[in-house]
């Protein structure tokens, strides 16, 4: 079992809302200096145009740091997780995260099917695990029928229980649904309460351990110590008054929340 950091983790510091934003190196360089061992560069776009010498400085940064390497973007058209698994092969990583549906390609479940089984040959190859998100726009049947059908140790999910709340999951049966197949776990935790005014709902982040997720559920159904599944930091923030306001409580939650996992997962 690992326990890092995503890109997620550094959304506002690594945004152009800030005046300076963070690199990719400083983020993976803070990874290190708060313990992380993992760190997931997750719908990060930008490295697709990354040259071999940036790559290569990347995967000498981490591996100096001893930091493992994940990556994440969205969609299974069988070209682009080519070019995804390329960037792997380069970045020493054996764990990519996706989605089904990127912008406007949204493939049927028999097509999702179709594209993932081409692309199984070099899963295998390449010894790279597939991680397959829960989130609103797929139902967890839908993406466990993908994935059982494949039926293969290549393929698997990435649980986020907290994205499946605005198609009105519950994240408890998320978790009873795809635990057997769980590769990868996207942790966050979130309040679903009405919002100001009492006209509607807002669905935001919080601390770990402050809010709705079943955080100890979560880690005694799915067992991440002893199956070794990462567990990857992420943040729902909302944008607080100003820029500092914004980047402090943000680093605040990540040095709370990797606290809160290593206290629970020891």
């Amino acid at each position: 079992m690992r326990i890092g950091l995503s890109t997620y983790a550094f959304f506002w510091r690594g945004s152009d809302r800030v005046e300076d934003p963070m690199s990719l190196e400083a983020m993976l360089e803070e990874t290190a200096a708060l313990g992380g061992d993992v760190f997931q560069i997750c719908d990060y776009p930008a490295i697709e145009n990354f040259d071999d010498a940036r790559l290569t400085q990347l995967r000498t940064q981490a591996e100096r740091l001893g930091v493992r390497l994940e990556l994440g973007t969205r969609g299974v058209a069988p070209d682009h997780l080519d070019r995804y698994l390329e960037l792997a092969e380069r970045l020493d990583v054996s764990l990519l995260r996706s989605m089904l549906y990127r912008d406007a390609d949204r493939p049927s479940t028999e097509a999702a099917i179709r594209r993932l089984a081409s692309i199984l040959p070099r899963l295998r190859r390449q010894h790279v695990t597939l991680a397959l998100e829960t989130y609103e726009q797929v139902s967890v049947e839908d993406l466990m029928t993908v994935v059982d059908s494949l039926d293969d140790p290549h393929i698997g999910v990435c649980l986020d229980p907290a994205n499946c709340v605005a198609a009105l999951a519950l994240p408890e049966a998320v978790i009873a649904h795809t635990a057997d197949r769980v590769v990868n776990l996207h942790v966050k935790d979130f309040h679903f309460t009405r919002a100001p005014g009492w006209v509607g709902f807002q669905l935001i982040g919080c601390p770990l351990g402050e809010g709705q997720l079943p955080f100890d559920a979560m880690l005694e159904r799915v067992d991440p110590v002893s199956r070794g599944i990462s567990l990857v930091i992420e943040h729902w923030l909302p944008w607080q008054t100003d820029a500092a306001t914004t980047c402090r409580l943000e680093s605040e939650w990540t040095r709370h929340n990797l606290h809160f996992l290593r206290s629970h997962t020891a």
